[in-house]
């Protein structure tokens, strides 16, 4: 999401619908419940930077890593630029490699809470590791 407030925000929204949807009865229970949780946040993070997009507001703040000294500095720098580079993917794009980068899921996984299939998946991988790749051989 950009920044710590928008993303609890998400994260809250995330827990009032899936209480909602456990005490409702909708969670049918074809999924398993981390893949369930997983695409309420997804989807949650997804309509909110939508939202956002629509109404005008300022792309995500950047984010203030808070380090200091000459060590940190090129890491500084390259993870900066990392965060430029993930930013300008599109959301599905971005959401896919997130998810199996940093969460480790595997592309089912991914799929199921996502809502594509697999194939879909692999698609927006490759646009997203191409499109990075682009990006470092230009810089």
């Amino acid at each position: 999401m950009g920044n710590q407030a928008d993303a609890e925000d998400v994260v809250q929204e995330a827990y009032v619908k899936a209480y909602r949807s456990l005490t409702s009865g909708e969670f049918d229970r074809r999924s398993s419940t981390n893949t369930w949780l997983y695409r309420i946040v997804v989807n949650g993070a997804i309509d909110a930077k939508r939202s956002r997009k629509r109404r005008g507001e300022a792309s995500d703040e950047q984010v203030d890593l808070g380090w200091d000294g000459a060590a940190f500095a090129e890491a500084r720098m390259a993870l900066s630029e990392l965060d430029d580079w993930l930013r300008a993917l599109p959301t599905d794009q971005r959401a896919a490699l997130v998810l199996q980068s940093m969460e480790g899921l595997n592309n089912t996984e991914i799929a199921k809470i996502m809502g594509v299939s697999e194939g879909a998946v692999e698609q927006r991988l490759v646009r997203a590791r191409a499109t990075l790749r682009q990006k470092r051989e230009q810089s």
